[in-house]
């Protein structure tokens, strides 16, 4: 009889927390909210992958109204800012 083999321990990423919110602007040439109580907090998400799917949600959702702004708050590097940012690749 065989053992069954378990599967590698794969590395785990590290959690970079990522804030989604938006609202309607005051003016399309600043980032001011017309009304701070109204603003739309989407959500907290592990990493910037899955912040970003949330993002274009959002904004495919509220494309008809040019006021409506959506952002992706990078947290982790408020938390942790001696970290370095990642690096993007193309």
């Amino acid at each position: 009889m065989t053992k069954p083999t378990s599967a590698p321990p794969t590395a785990e990423k590290p959690q970079l927390l990522h804030l989604v919110f938006g609202g309607e602007l005051k003016s399309l040439e600043t980032h001011e909210f017309r009304d701070v109580s109204k603003l739309d907090i989407v959500g907290l998400f592990p990493d910037y992958a899955s912040a970003e799917r949330a993002w274009r949600a959002k904004a495919q959702q509220t494309v008809d109204s040019a006021q409506t702004r959506y952002y992706v708050v990078h947290l982790h590097r408020l938390i942790e800012p001696d970290l370095a940012p990642p690096t993007r690749t193309a």
